[in-house]
């Protein structure tokens, strides 16, 4: 058992060594006061209604601005985990690549208000065409679209507001018309 003892003001658990004897006054006596047959409720959902907590994440939008969301980051372990298997130019580089699918995987999940899953990952794996489905002229733009991607910020964030809201909504692997129609209209020189 580890015992909670007094510090300063406030008390603290400690570890405490097996052999140690714990006495009356540190066992803790606290039992919850509510009348007999009555139980803790549950707890209440949480809504954002402060100023600064943001509704949700489109009412930030802009220039730069990225998408907020619960638990982004995870997208970078999930990226990590696949990123052996993508297809790549011998002009790209890995982390370029890694960079873009991550955060378009973050902004797809930001959008439904969730922490990024694998679904997110692999349709911004084939919205860039990282799964071998691009052709030629697709790849040589793509090359353009994302050099130095790690690196800058801003040229990472360009590339990610390229994609479109409606192609968020696409389920991997359903719908490829809907991806080779923004790759069609996607210019290779949209970042600068």
């Amino acid at each position: 058992m580890t015992p909670k003892r007094r510090i300063g003001v406030a008390w603290a658990t400690v570890p405490t060594d097996p052999f140690v004897p714990v006495t009356r006054d540190e066992v803790p006596r606290h039992r919850q006061n509510l009348p007999p047959g009555i139980a803790m409720p549950p707890s209440r959902s949480w809504f954002a209604q402060r100023p600064g907590d943001g509704s949700s994440s489109s009412d930030v939008d802009g220039r730069l601005m990225g998408r907020p969301g619960p638990n982004v980051g995870y997208a970078l372990s999930l990226v990590e985990r696949q990123r052996e298997t993508w297809t790549l130019d011998p002009l790209e580089h890995g982390d370029d690549a890694a960079a873009v699918v991550a955060e378009v995987a973050m902004k797809r999940a930001a959008r439904f208000g969730r922490a990024p899953a694998k679904p997110d990952v692999d349709l911004a794996v084939a919205i860039f065409g990282y799964d071998g489905s691009a052709d030629a002229g697709w790849v040589v733009r793509r090359v353009a679209l994302v050099h130095d991607a790690a690196h800058h910020y801003e040229v990472r964030r360009a590339a990610v507001d390229l994609v479109p809201d409606e192609l968020l909504r696409v389920i991997p692997g359903n719908d490829r018309s809907v991806i080779n129609t923004w790759r069609a209209t996607t210019p290779a020189n949209s970042v600068q």
